[in-house]
């Protein structure tokens, strides 16, 4: 492993908690985090860390990390890292031992980014891939990574880093990978198609998948991020379709949330709160979910 040096870290400052407001907002409705403009239009990656700070790429521009603290119900962008020269950051997702992991789909590799020093490292290199683009951990310690390429739009890859570092290319001759989960009780991995506009499911079996079947297949707009609830629930970034689709282990779309911009890339949740990326707005949506949502039957293993 490369330990490379950040180029620029902010400083980690303790924040208070955002005020409560005088009446809670209503459950599946958008309203503003972070304003238009203040990350580029390859907004990415949200994801909350163990500070209980969320963390978003390509602040202010390309190739930066940014760290959006809660201020009375918004949030407060600031910047947190810049990368190493020729990387971008897109997906990203916290690992137990609370460090970063974050998909450089410009430089073709994982990285791992210390939250509390800024300290960055390579993990692993992917240079047969057309560039990483989102990632999800199985329970084991894998990274699993999607990999689209939009030339061709038949060569799409799934990839997995094993807890060793070892990379495994696990599927290729797919439609346009992109967002990709595991199920809260880490027996399933989800995996999108873009244009294809399909959702894989597969069976999780000794943090190889297996048992492939199709959840569902939309009719219309394209596939981006997705995140599970704590039932299982799949939620689902609508792609020029302004919205998040919630879809049931069983592949049942349960409710549709719209939102004020077009193109949702990526999603993520702090408890009962979900956070939305846009990259028509450079811009952050957000909204209440039920926190307590009753736990749906899984899709038949056939």
């Amino acid at each position: 492993m490369r330990l490379l040096r950040p180029l620029s870290l902010c400083l980690l400052l303790p924040f208070a908690a955002p005020a409560l407001a005088e009446k809670a907002p209503a459950t599946y409705q958008a309203w503003d985090y972070v304003g238009d403009g203040v990350f580029t239009s390859d907004i990415e990656g949200p994801a909350v860390g163990p500070d209980g700070t969320l963390y978003v790429v390509n602040y202010g521009r390309n190739g930066t990390i940014g760290r959006v603290l809660p201020e009375a119900g918004k949030g407060n962008a600031k910047l947190f890292v810049v990368l190493p020269a020729g990387s971008v950051g897109n997906g990203i997702r916290f690992a137990a031992d609370k460090t970063m992991r974050v998909a450089d789909k410009a430089g073709k590799q994982l990285l791992k980014v210390d939250p509390v020093s800024g300290a960055i490292t390579v993990l692993a290199q992917l240079p047969q891939s057309t560039g990483p683009n989102d990632l999800t951990l199985g329970p084991d310690g894998s990274v699993y990574l999607s990999d689209p390429d939009w030339e061709n739009t038949t060569n799409g890859r799934l990839w997995r880093v094993a807890p060793d570092g070892q990379v495994q290319l696990l599927e290729d001759h797919m439609g346009t990978t992109n967002g990709i989960e595991v199920s809260p009780d880490g027996k399933r991995l989800y995996l999108n198609e873009s244009i294809q506009r399909a959702v894989w499911v597969y069976d999780l079996v000794d943090g190889k998948p297996q048992n492939k079947r199709l959840l569902h297949r939309f009719e219309d707009f394209g596939l981006d991020g997705m995140r599970c609830d704590p039932a299982g629930n799949l939620y689902i970034a609508r792609y020029d379709g302004g919205q998040v689709a919630i879809l049931s282990p069983a592949g049942e779309v349960l409710r549709t949330v719209p939102l004020k911009g077009r193109k949702p890339s990526n999603i993520t949740f702090d408890g009962a709160q979900v956070f939305v990326t846009l990259q028509d707005r450079g811009a952050i949506e957000t909204f209440y979910v039920d926190p307590s949502p009753a736990p749906a039957a899984a899709a038949p293993a056939h």
